[in-house]
């Protein structure tokens, strides 16, 4: 069964049938899902999702257009439901977005924050989900620094070049792929989906964003990962069943879910 490593079914654009969506899953052939957060209340709210469903795990911190405020409270808040929680599976989405960023002091505050979350990731033993947009060049260069290999992760929503990827995957991240790689503009994507194994590539949906075409614009849910299935089956050659089953593996081995 599919294994989506990246959901937000905390969004409000799920409020009217979340419990008959998610109830409905399984049947469209998805095993697990991990419901990411991007500060304390979207990190509760997985948490929470986590404890109701037993097939949905949680993934907790900030998202870089959150860290404005973010203080070490917040860090403690993260440690401790890292440390105690086991349905938490790793910190994320964490990063750089320089795209709606207006400042370089707000771009340095990210930076900070980026770098302190890995520094919590390696010290609770949890992987990352890094989410960076239009910030190329500081991620990789923070990820080295801050020698983010030993804790390992997924590079969300990857849009950079496949010679980054294949950096990334070098350090032993996994490159979360979704419903970009069937845009008509996806060439980069479909460039690093062809260069990297398929050993390094999981499956992931953000919805309620980034819906696979045909359904582009509309709200996205895991079942609509079939499309991306298909489309990575047809770019490396193999079966559908061989890219499910091989996703699948990569993302118990990342965030170290026992099967």
């Amino acid at each position: 069964m599919i294994f989506d490593t990246h959901a937000h079914y905390d969004d409000e654009a799920f409020d009217t049938d979340r419990e008959e969506l998610l109830s409905g899953l399984s049947s469209r052939n998805i095993g697990h899902v991990v419901n990411i957060g991007v500060d304390i209340k979207t990190s509760k709210d997985s948490l929470l999702l986590a404890k109701k469903y037993d097939w949905i795990y949680a993934v907790i911190g900030f998202h870089p257009s959150e860290t404005k405020q973010m203080s070490e409270d917040d860090i403690d808040w993260l440690r401790e439901h890292a440390s105690k929680e086991n349905k938490v599976v790793a910190i994320g989405e964490i990063g750089l977005d320089y795209h709606w960023s207006e400042s370089e002091e707000e771009n340095n505050n990210q930076q900070h924050w980026f770098a302190r979350q890995i520094a919590l990731a390696k010290e609770t033993g949890l992987p990352i989900v890094v989410h960076s947009r239009e910030a190329a060049a500081d991620t990789m260069r923070i990820i080295k620094e801050e020698n983010a290999a030993e804790c390992g992760g997924i590079i969300h929503c990857y849009s950079y070049s496949a010679e980054q990827a294949r950096q990334y995957v070098d350090m032993g991240f996994y490159i979360g792929v979704g419903g970009v790689i069937t845009f008509k503009n996806a060439r980069k994507l479909i460039e690093t989906v062809e260069a990297v194994p398929l050993t390094s590539i999981v499956l992931e949906t953000d919805c309620p964003y980034l819906a696979p075409e045909p359904y582009r614009g509309k709200r996205n849910d895991s079942s609509l990962l079939s499309l991306v299935v298909n489309k990575i089956s047809d770019l490396k050659g193999v079966s559908v069943d061989e890219v499910i089953k091989a996703t699948t593996q990569n993302a118990y081995k990342v965030y170290n879910i026992k099967k």
